[in-house]
């Protein structure tokens, strides 16, 4: 039986000397996987919708066990986040997370959307970092975590001055430092994000600057909160951690080469 549906690819995997396995997040059916026979030989029909992130309508030949792709009708490529080793690699983590999280043949329209909405907002010259912060935020309550950021996780109150704790599960207000001595110490900055990025309609998102050192706080808490709380690993996140480092060395260098130039005029 053919069967037609919009999705984008999040996973390729080879399969012999010619074919792929490929795993499309779909709108309409959720995680499927489907055989492209042929897709790594440079000519054929399935080369192209067969590569990460592209974005199309598949008609696939659904059997008793793994479908087989019969053909794909592109809607976008993203070819600003291929060609851009950053982008790709912060696509390539959410991806990743996508996969992790959700089951084959679940259907979720709104998580759908969110993907479809990143992927959008970094092809189009968004921070791509700061993307990818928002989509972990609101991929944590699909791994069934969710962190209390609307007040303080030991007390309640809503007023005060925050850090936030591992231990307890979400913010803890200056009154209740004492009880976690290894709560994150952010800015009042870093902890507004973390409420606005869980919350808010990613489709109202408008014009976001976030300076670097929020950017490493952000990294930090959220980074930390998955490897406690959800406890995926994903290879691609390790990639993004090397390219994340060396970006920080090339503006350290960068400011470095400032107050020479300084020092010598």
């Amino acid at each position: 039986m053919l069967q037609k549906c919009e999705g984008i690819v999040i996973r390729t995997n080879d399969y012999g000397e010619s074919n792929k396995v490929v795993t499309i997040y779909t709108r309409e059916l959720g995680k499927i996987a489907v055989m492209a026979r042929g897709a790594k030989k440079a000519n054929s029909r399935l080369s192209a919708v067969s590569q990460l992130f592209t974005y199309a309508h598949f008609l696939f030949q659904k059997g008793s066990g793994m479908g087989t792709l019969q053909q794909g009708d592109m809607i976008a490529s993203w070819r600003i986040i291929k060609e851009d080793l950053f982008k790709a690699a912060h696509a390539s983590y959410m991806a990743d997370l996508l996969d992790k999280a959700v089951e084959d043949n679940k259907i979720n329209p709104f998580l759908f959307e969110l993907f479809l909405q990143c992927l959008s907002f970094i092809n189009e010259g968004y921070d791509e970092e700061v993307i990818c912060f928002i989509f972990e935020m609101k991929l944590l309550p699909v791994y069934g975590v969710q962190p209390v950021l609307d007040q303080c996780a030991n007390c309640g109150e809503t007023e005060g001055q925050f850090g936030f704790s591992i231990r307890e599960n979400g913010l803890l207000c200056h009154r209740c430092a004492h009880i976690d001595d290894f709560r994150l110490r952010v800015s009042e900055q870093t902890i507004r994000l973390l409420r606005l990025f869980y919350v808010f309609d990613l489709s109202r998102l408008g014009t976001i600057s976030v300076q670097d050192k929020t950017k490493q706080e952000l990294r930090q808490v959220i980074r930390t909160y998955y490897d406690e709380y959800v406890g995926v690993y994903v290879k691609s996140r390790y990639f993004l951690e090397q390219l994340d480092r060396m970006k920080e060395l090339l503006q350290e260098k960068k400011v470095e080469d400032d107050i020479r130039d300084e020092k010598g005029s």
